[in-house]
């Protein structure tokens, strides 16, 4: 199939074919707030058609190709690029030397990540030198050509030999604005919580369990790996087309390094295959821009998956340290625990991680006294950022195991034991924040466990055995023979947006016009859409504040003001919010423009109990005043403003008192596992959730999200783990070869029980969605699986070793 000479019908002028289009909603999708309402880029996207980033195209682009480093410590001796250079068809070769102002650094919050590697490497993938050629393998084989020589360090993998006396430092000249309160250089961020007296707690309690649990490193293993399309402009500016999760902060980042201010530098999104935190940092984003830059032309990039795994950051791995105590009839009396999450080689999102950890590390449970610490290491592994659940994933597996732990020391049944310890609106957290909104944590483990277990031994039929339905599948490794159903129960907290004193909000543009006689309502933000579903959301929110069925949602870019990350499950509540926002100013402009229109001969027209409803002016009572296209005849009404929601403040570094969250979120599940208990596989049959939304404005994308959540904390309960090796920080599975994610055969039934208890300080009530099922489905699986079992289980993934005792 040829490729295209000229940017293609569909795209925006200007653009490269599979830029993305502007997508309009009208009678065929029809929906306000509270109803289901299909993608409309579903159909798109099920069919193969809709353009991905990896899509794009020019017709006189080059191709970008990234050497990284073989090793995961090590001095970079000498660079030799004079092969590569004189390999036909090579247009660039640049390395940091290369790179054209005195910025050479980037990073999320701590500027602390090389463009390219300068003096040494830090971790086994980091780029050291970029290509761009007439094609694709000329860009692979010149890039093969460079030459480096390296003199490797020792490496840093863990707390022992991160904070060991005379360690050497990851980043030796640290100079941010955590290094002042942390113990150790190799230590990012430390953040303790303390409230009341856990040492005196301890000494009261009847009956104290402790535990030492271990997280693996989970990928987000997103189906479209890192690309984009970098075009050089007219004014020596350039225009980057990129599956990314936050425009603008890709802009902060990218502009100072190319020396040019932020106006030259336009960004577009494209297509984005998911994201799930690891498009968050930057990857391909400055090396595509300095190639086209160089040489004048455009430039693609795009990663294979071997390249993916080291392109992007990854879940925190961690090790956390856990006590807790209780009384007789089960009411929890302390809890210390200390949480050492891996950073990897440089900060990402870790300062931001670690306060998530530490400030939900009791869960959704009532303790007055705790004594806790939270850190994350600088190491030569991988870097680790955002992932869905952002530090609360782990610290909920550990939780969930020490109130499984307590019930069965105390002889009380897990679910009664939780119910009774837990939090409800009122609650003041361990950080002395009062829980101001439903906190239905016992409701939601109520109905979770009323749901209907699914029926036992589901392989068995008239006709024998069906493989599919057992452990070990297609493999026929047994046809029920020491086969055991466990069932395990487990609920989470999870924060909604960014926390602790940052200044989180979102810009929306909203416009009303008449387009031939019918009035049209155009949304324009920043929001990254990466599979949420925000692109339904806001033409719901317009159609519902603006009365009208036609919505075009334009193409996301730096073109209008931020909307913040695609993350923390906070765009429908802060870029909804926006765009509702947005709305009520265009309807009240509309509304002032009908009054000085008809309000000589229309004494409603003066009121201010008026309307917009189905394309009409209408009075509260339901009297029609005029079409809503008469009243903007010619005229257009533009809105373009900023929303926040409630402010936060940091946590006290030395007591973790503050107001730091926005909203909490809340979701229990219950799982049913059957074990091959001789060969140690485990099926999932069951993944029941319990999850209250506050408001359901799109209620399948709700369902969609949850089931999604669900599936991925179960893959780090089972199969997910990125395996370093110990001894040279080398990645040793980047592929979905070695790395398994779950199928559709390893995905199990999720019935949703959706629950809507509005938060009133939100926008229609609504609360973040995504996250939540992330925390708690993981240790609901392990929880069935020691059920099961009787093993005690105390890391994920479990693997058949750890269940056959063969480990």
């Amino acid at each position: 199939m040829s490729s295209p000479k000229h940017p293609t019908a569909s795209a925006q002028r200007g653009a490269p074919a599979g830029a993305p289009t502007r997508i309009t909603q009208g009678s065929q999708t029809r929906g306000a707030i509270g109803e289901s309402t299909l993608r409309p880029d579903g159909t798109l996207k099920v069919t193969g058609e809709f353009a991905y980033s990896s899509d794009l195209w020019h017709e006189d682009m080059l191709w970008g190709q990234i050497l990284r480093s073989p090793v995961a410590h090590a001095e970079i001796v000498s660079i030799d690029t004079a092969e590569a250079l004189a390999t036909p068809g090579v247009y660039a070769v640049l390395t940091h030397d290369d790179l054209p102002t005195e910025v050479k650094n980037y990073g999320l919050e701590i500027r602390d990540t090389p463009v390219l590697a300068y003096g040494k490497v830090r971790h086994h993938g980091e780029p050291v030198a970029v290509v761009a050629a007439a094609h694709p393998e000329t860009a692979r084989r010149a890039a093969a050509k460079i030459k480096v020589e390296y003199r490797e360090l020792p490496v840093i993998t863990d707390e022992a030999s991160a904070t060991a006396p005379g360690a050497v430092l990851v980043h030796e000249h640290r100079t941010d604005h955590h290094v002042g309160h942390v113990p150790h250089p190799n230590i990012v961020h430390r953040q303790p919580i303390v409230r009341g007296d856990a040492a005196a707690a301890a000494r009261r309690a009847d009956v104290i369990v402790r535990g030492e649990y271990t997280f693996g490193m989970q990928d987000q293993a997103f189906l479209g790996p890192e690309s984009g399309l970098a075009v050089p402009e007219e004014d020596g500016g350039v225009h980057l087309y990129v599956a990314t999760q936050w425009l603008h902060s890709d802009l902060r980042q990218i502009a100072p390094v190319l020396g040019l201010p932020e106006d030259k530098v336009r960004m577009t999104l494209a297509g984005v295959g998911g994201a799930f935190g690891g498009r968050e940092d930057l990857s391909m984003q400055i090396h595509a821009c300095l190639l086209a830059l160089r040489t004048g032309k455009p430039v693609k990039i795009v990663y294979n998956r071997f390249e993916s795994f080291f392109g992007h950051v990854h879940r925190h791995p961690a090790k956390l340290y856990y006590e807790h105590g209780a009384t007789h009839d089960g009411r929890l009396t302390h809890l210390k625990c200390r949480i050492v999450l891996d950073g990897g080689a440089y900060a990402s999102a870790s300062p931001a991680v670690v306060g998530n950890a530490a400030s939900l590390s009791v869960g959704p449970y009532v303790v007055d006294d705790v004594d806790i610490e939270a850190i994350a290491l600088y190491t030569n592994n991988p870097p680790c950022g955002a992932m869905r659940g952002f530090g609360a994933v782990q610290a909920c597996f550990a939780y969930e195991a020490q109130m499984d732990k307590l019930a069965k020391k105390l002889g009380m049944d897990p679910v009664e034991f939780r119910q009774r310890n837990a939090m409800e609106q009122g609650t003041i957290m361990p950080t002395g924040q009062p829980v101001d909104s439903p906190a239905p944590v016992a409701e939601l483990l109520r109905r979770v466990k009323a749901m209907p277990l699914p029926p036992e031994r589901q392989w068995e039929s008239s006709e024998g055995a069906d493989v599919r339905q057992l452990p070990g599948g297609l493999s026929n490794t047994t046809h029920g023979e020491g086969v055991v159903r466990g069932i395990g129960y487990a609920v989470g907290i999870k924060n909604v947006g960014f926390s602790e004193g940052f200044d989180d909000y979102s810009t929306a543009r909203v416009r009303l016009e008449a387009v031939a006689g019918e009035p049209v309502a155009t949304v324009h933000t920043a929001m990254a859409e990466v599979g949420q579903g925000g692109v339904t959301v806001h033409a719901q929110i317009a159609r519902t504040e603006l009365g009208v069925a036609q919505v075009t949602i334009r193409p996301a870019d730096t073109q209008v003001g931020s909307a913040g990350s695609t993350s923390a499950s906070r765009q429908t509540y802060v870029t909804g919010g926006a765009v509702r926002h947005a709305c009520e100013q265009v309807r009240e402009r509309v509304l002032e423009l009908g009054r000085r229109r008809f309000g000589s001969y229309h004494p409603a027209w003066a009121t201010a109990e008026l309307l917009l409803e189905g394309g009409k002016v209408v009075t509260d009572g339901g009297e029609v005043l005029a079409d809503l296209a008469e009243v903007l005849g010619d005229e257009a009404v533009e809105v373009e403003d900023e929303w926040r929601h409630r402010p936060t403040e940091p946590f006290d570094l030395r007591t973790g008192q503050g107001n730091g969250h926005v909203q909490y979120s809340f979701a229990a599940h219950r799982a049913v596992v059957e074990v091959d208990t001789e060969l140690g596989l485990v099926k999932v049959v069951e993944l029941a959730c319990a999850q209250d939304v506050g408001k359901a404005l799109n209620p399948l994308s709700v369902v969609g999200q949850i089931q999604g959540g669900t599936t991925q904390g179960l893959g780090v309960a089972v199969m997910e783990e990125i395996v370093v090796d110990p001894r040279t920080a080398k990645v040793r599975n980047p592929s979905f070869t070695d790395y398994l994610i779950p199928t559709i055969l390893d995905t199990p039934t999720i019935p949703v029980d959706v629950l809507e208890l509005a938060d009133d300080h939100a926008p229609y009530g609504l609360r973040g969605v995504g996250e939540a099922p992330t925390l708690s489905s993981t240790p609901a699986v392990l929880a069935a699986i020691r059920d099961a079992t009787g093993l005690e289980l105390n890391r994920t993934p479990v693997r058949p070793e750890h269940l056959t005792g063969t480990a």
